[in-house]
C-alpha cells in the first residue's frame, strides 16, 4: 500500500518492510526469511510495476532475524543494489559478531527460529554513521535496541523512519520489547533523541504508520520514560 507520495509499505511482511520510489527503488527492511523476500518483488512488479533491478539500496534498520531475512533474495534479483547498515551492526550480518543470545523461554524459540529460518550471512556495503545521507534519507544513529540500530528522515514528506525502537499499534506508542532490546538505557536516550526532531509520519518497525500529530506523540512519550539515574 502507498502511505504518502511515493513510500510504499510492502503487505504481509513482518517486520514492516518499506519502500522510497524515486529515480530508483530503496527498501527499507526486508522482513523474516522464508517468503518475504519473495514478497517483496512480487509488490516491486505487480504494484508498482518497476523490476527488482532498479533497487538502488537495502537499508536495514539493524541486525535482528526480522529485518535481514529477504536480503539475500534481493540480492539474487538485482545484484547490482548496495546493502547498507549501522557500522556497529555490521558485524552481525557478516557474521564477524556472534549473534547475542536472548534469556528466558522466548529466547529459546528465538534461537529455534533462527536456525529453521537462517537467513544466512552476507556483505555490507555501506555503513552508515550519524549524519549520512544514503538516497535522499538521512540517518540518524539510535543505538539502544541493537548497538547499530538507525533511524532514517525524509525530509521531503517529512517521515521518519524507526526500525524497532518504537511501535505504534494505531492506538498507543510502545518501546521496542525490553528482552530483545541490548542496552535499554541506551534506548531512551535514542527516543529523547529521535522526540527532538519535527516529522509529520512515524514509520515502525512493527505496528501501523503513526501520522496526525506524530513528532508530538512521541515527545509526549519521551517525557514520560524513566529518567535511567
Amino acid at each position: 500500500m502507498e502511505i504518502v507520495t511515493g513510500i510504499h509499505q510492502v503487505d504481509g511482511v513482518n517486520g514492516n518492510c518499506y519502500i522510497l520510489v524515486r529515480d530508483g527503488l530503496t527498501v527499507i527492511d526486508t522482513g523474516l526469511p522464508a517468503g518475504s523476500g519473495k514478497k517483496i518483488l512480487t509488490y516491486i512488479r505487480n504494484t508498482l510495476y518497476r523490476e527488482p533491478a532498479e533497487i538502488k539500496t537495502i537499508v536495514i534498520t539493524h541486525f535482528h532475524l526480522d529485518h535481514i531475512g529477504g536480503v539475500a533474495t534481493l540480492k539474487k534479483a538485482a545484484p547490482g543494489a548496495k546493502v547498507a547498515i549501522g557500522k556497529a551492526d555490521a558485524g552481525y550480518v557478516s557474521g564477524q559478531i556472534a549473534l547475542p543470545v536472548y534469556p528466558g523461554i522466548r529466547g529459546f524459540l528465538l534461537r529455534i527460529a533462527g536456525a529453521i529460518m537462517n537467513p544466512g550471512v552476507f556483505p555490507v556495503d555501506i555503513l552508515l554513521n550519524n549524519g549520512d545521507q544514503i538516497d535522499g534519507l538521512l540517518c540518524i544513529y539510535i543505538p539502544g535496541h541493537t548497538p547499530g540500530s538507525v533511524g532514517l528522515f525524509d525530509e521531503r514528506t517529512k517521515t521518519l523512519f524507526a526500525g524497532d525502537i518504537l511501535r505504534y499499534d494505531g492506538t498507543s506508542i510502545t518501546e521496542g520489547p525490553a528482552l530483545f532490546t541490548m542496552d535499554l538505557k541506551g534506548s531512551h536516550q535514542s527516543i529523547r533523541k529521535i522526540a527532538s526532531l519535527d516529522f509529520d509520519l512515524l514509520l515502525p518497525g512493527h505496528g501501523v504508520p503513526l501520522r496526525d500529530g506524530a513528532s508530538e506523540k512521541v515527545r509526549e512519550f519521551a517525557a514520560a520514560l524513566p529518567a535511567d539515574g
